[in-house]
């Protein structure tokens, strides 16, 4: 088997995810963004496992571990972002400013209360 195949789409995944966690704004929409730069990465390792005919099968047993720790991670992130989600209003994480118990103004009067005390702070 060719490595050059499956190392290029593994590039283009990892290149897709990676734009799409710099550029969206989406919670939900970054965590699949995420989801996509693993599956790059698994991709690679099967194919090295391959092609260097591993007796030990290594390259798949790490892939199982990862899929394992990717599957954990989108169900603890997808759960917070359904809790931000409920009291926010709001999955954009350029909104979500402040994590405050007791702020439900998505950061603003946090900001607020910071510049007030600076401006204190200089006189």
């Amino acid at each position: 088997m060719h490595l050059v195949f499956p190392a290029v789409l593994a590039a283009l995944l990892f290149c897709v995810g990676l734009y799409g966690v710099l550029a969206r704004r989406n919670a939900v929409l970054m965590l699949m963004s995420v989801e996509l730069m693993l599956n790059a990465v698994n991709l690679n390792l099967v194919a090295f496992d391959v092609w260097l005919r591993d007796a030990l099968h290594a390259g798949q047993a790490l892939t199982l571990f990862t899929i394992t720790v990717a599957a954990a991670e989108i169900g603890l992130g997808l759960a917070i972002v359904l809790l931000i989600f409920r009291h926010r209003g709001t999955a954009d994480i350029d909104r979500v400013g402040r994590l405050a118990d007791g702020d439900e103004t998505a950061g603003d009067g946090g900001e607020q209360q910071a510049r007030d005390d600076e401006k204190k702070a200089v006189r």
